[in-house]
């Protein structure tokens, strides 16, 4: 969790899969409800080799995509 100086946060998680599913990012969700407003994104870190889009502020790129300057995402 990563929260900013004037409270929003935005939520971070690493799985070990490469076909991440809508499950894997059910303890991001939980946050996003907890904290509504105050949550603007999360971020889900996976082996899959394309960036997935999971809903409003959901989003799965993948670990890879730290040392790449763009990446499009499905």
């Amino acid at each position: 969790m990563l929260e900013l100086p004037d409270g929003r946060v935005i939520g971070i998680e690493v799985k070990a899969t490469s076909s991440p599913a809508p499950a894997d990012l059910r303890g991001l969700r939980f946050l996003q409800e907890r904290l509504g407003a105050r949550f603007v994104a999360s971020v889900l870190r996976t082996l899959a080799p394309d960036a997935f889009r999971f809903g409003d502020g959901l989003y799965a790129p993948p670990v890879s995509a730290l040392w790449q300057s763009h990446l499009p995402v499905r």
